[in-house]
């Protein structure tokens, strides 16, 4: 059996689960979010906890198990605590800023780059104009727009320049093999 689909979920104060046939929807203190489990899993909730259930020892239905498990949790931690993600812009002149709700970056292209916050997530602008957070409810959704931030320069090697993860260490080459 799965060890990680087999752990209870624990619901922490005001948070709320309904089960309507195979749709599970959280309702925290920051929001709400469902998800549609596979036919194959079944979810129950017993003395506060959730409990993932899966029909067979299938191999795919072992898949399922752990994974519908995860993602539960995930939907119970962000809606009660949410999820963040931390990103650092490293380079001379490179810098972030809040314009309203969008964030703009200047990460050495001719122009600022604006990046308009998808429904669920919120920026915010730390320490000066180097460290920038995206937080949300949703940790898909946010780790998703911060790799499509990381893209728009990704951390290059040489001089450390672009944007960086919290904690992301970059391993930096030597210039030219001439130089002494």
């Amino acid at each position: 059996m799965s060890r990680i689909g087999r752990m209870p979920i624990t619901l922490p104060k005001g948070v709320n689960v309904d089960i309507q046939g195979q749709k599970v929807s959280v309702n925290g203190p920051k929001g709400q979010l469902s998800y549609e489990v596979r036919p194959e899993i079944t979810v129950k909730l017993e003395n506060g906890q959730l409990v993932v259930e899966r029909s067979s020892d299938e191999r795919a239905h072992r898949a399922y198990h752990g994974l519908t498990r995860a993602l539960l949790a995930n939907m119970v931690h962000g809606v009660s605590e949410g999820f963040r993600r931390v990103m650092t812009v490293e380079g001379v002149g490179y810098r972030a800023a809040m314009q309203g709700q969008s964030l703009v970056l200047q990460v050495g292209y001719s122009h600022p780059v604006e990046i308009v916050p998808p429904p669920g997530i919120k920026f915010s602008v730390e320490k000066g104009d180097r460290i920038f957070t995206i937080e949300g409810i949703d940790k898909a959704l946010v780790g998703q727009v911060a790799a499509k931030i990381r893209a728009l320069r990704e951390p290059e090697p040489y001089k450390g320049k672009g944007l960086l993860y919290e904690g992301e260490r970059i391993r930096r080459k030597a210039g030219k093999a001439g130089k002494k």
